[in-house]
């Protein structure tokens, strides 16, 4: 079926240069990137949706007669009718437990704690006024993102969310993820894809909108775009190519860790993926296993999972110990980790840095990217280290709230007239000074 092979990494045998080149994910460059998408970025800047249109015919392979970005309320219920019954369940059931989540994730719309007698301090959180989900298309369709990028911005209360993905060869938006925008409560869907759709939604067109944040993961090209456009559009986390690392220690089967391995290297062969374990016993069963899994894959599939395993962005990477097992994991700042183990909660505490932990042989990734509830869209790159996954505070703000009364004026006033004169700015003094006290006492009422 393929002439590669699975790569062991052996920690033990490796210098810290070839240990350093197991984490490099492929976004990591965008030189070359920026440079391919600047011409695309000034095509839209200057010619909207004309430019969206040659976009939509030269790299989403839409058809010549491809004119309109705006999806027609017509395309909605063809969605519906080309869904089947067992799909819709399934996105229903998604979209339920997604639901759930992220309402228990919205903040307290305000709160104020009294720091001293008559001094109140806190935040308020309010909802960004627009945000455009971007669904990627380019290596399958991925309704999931539609529902994991749209419910939370509804949940947060964002007033217009909108939706951008590429067109198909019909032109039409992927019809389950039209059926998804619908569950996640968006009409306005863009067929629109990659770095285009970050200009698209940055500067506006005749069809859409300028909004203030675009989220949602995609290619090197979007994030390239991203990057030259933050000064348009708050470019949210730059989620990019899947990346997934599974910490198995010697009680685990190596059977199972190899499926989930398989699970995040098959999206492209972009994607990063190892096993990470110091049991050489797991890692063989694992090797040995993995060709057993491709007999239920298709060839493209497994083309793009030897494409990243046989490299030296994936395959299995044995450790000294548990503990070099653990700094691996914590270095590489996996987007998703899984633990196997019998116990793997006596592994949690040694994990600091992972965009989402998996505890158990029955937590699978897969059930993690579609319906458990919590966000599928995750720092990758590393970013793990100090970002944290997509949630309804990405799509909202915090303001603090302050309110001093009388009788708390006195006790901060002369400790703030004292910095502000030391930092030399006299207009700050003197508005805590006895001139605010001299022009309070003329106050009637």
């Amino acid at each position: 079926m393929t002439d590669r092979a699975v790569r062991l990494h052996e920690l033990a045998k490796m210098d810290q240069a070839a240990i350093a080149r197991l984490k490099v994910r492929s976004e990591e460059d965008l030189q070359g990137f920026i440079d391919a998408v600047k011409p695309i970025i000034s095509a839209v800047a200057a010619e909207g949706d004309a430019a969206l249109v040659r976009c939509a015919q030269r790299f989403d392979g839409a058809p010549q007669s491809f004119a309109r970005i705006h999806t027609p309320p017509e395309d909605f219920d063809w969605a519906e009718k080309h869904v089947s019954a067992e799909v819709m369940e399934a996105l229903k059931f998604a979209a339920d437990n997604i639901r759930r989540y992220h309402e228990a994730q919205r903040p307290e719309e305000m709160w104020l704690k009294e720091m001293r007698p008559g001094v109140f301090a806190g935040e308020r959180w309010t909802p960004i006024d627009s945000v455009a989900c971007y669904v990627p298309r380019g290596k399958g369709s991925f309704p999931s993102v539609a529902l994991m990028t749209a419910i939370p911005a509804v949940v947060a209360g964002v007033p217009r969310v909108v939706m951008l993905t590429p067109p198909g060869a019909d032109g039409r938006a992927d019809a389950a993820t039209l059926v998804a925008a619908k569950l996640a409560g968006v009409t306005e869907v863009y067929r629109v894809g990659g770095a285009q759709a970050v200009a698209a939604a940055a500067y506006g067109t005749a069809s859409v909108p300028r909004c203030l944040k675009i989220v949602g993961p995609g290619s090197p090209y979007l994030l390239a775009a991203k990057k030259l456009l933050a000064d348009r559009i708050d470019p949210g986390m730059l989620a990019g190519p899947s990346e997934a690392l599974v910490l198995a220690d010697e009680t685990a089967d190596g059977r199972l860790a190899a499926l989930d391995l398989l699970v995040e290297v098959e999206h492209g062969p972009d994607s990063s993926g190892f096993l990470v374990t110091p049991s050489r016993a797991v890692a063989e069963a694992a090797l040995k296993a993995i060709p057993g899994f491709f007999a239920k894959m298709s060839e493209t599939r497994i083309d793009y999972t030897m494409t990243v395993l046989s490299s030296e962005r994936g395959g299995i990477v044995l450790t000294p110990d548990m503990q070099s097992a653990y700094d691996f994991v914590n270095d590489y700042a996996p987007e998703h980790l899984m633990i196997h183990a019998r116990e793997p909660y006596a592994h949690l505490g040694a994990i600091r840095n992972a965009g989402e932990i998996l505890l158990g042989q029955y937590s699978s990734n897969t059930l993690a990217n579609f319906v458990i509830g919590p966000n599928n869209v995750l720092p990758t790159s590393g970013w793990a280290k100090t970002m944290s996954p997509l949630s309804v505070s990405d799509y909202m703000k915090r303001a603090t709230v302050a309110h001093v009364t009388p009788a708390g004026y006195p006790g901060l006033a002369k400790a703030a007239e004292t910095l502000a004169r030391y930092e030399g700015f006299d207009a700050h003094a003197n508005a805590v000074s006895t001139t605010r006290d001299e022009i309070m006492a003329t106050r009637k009422g």
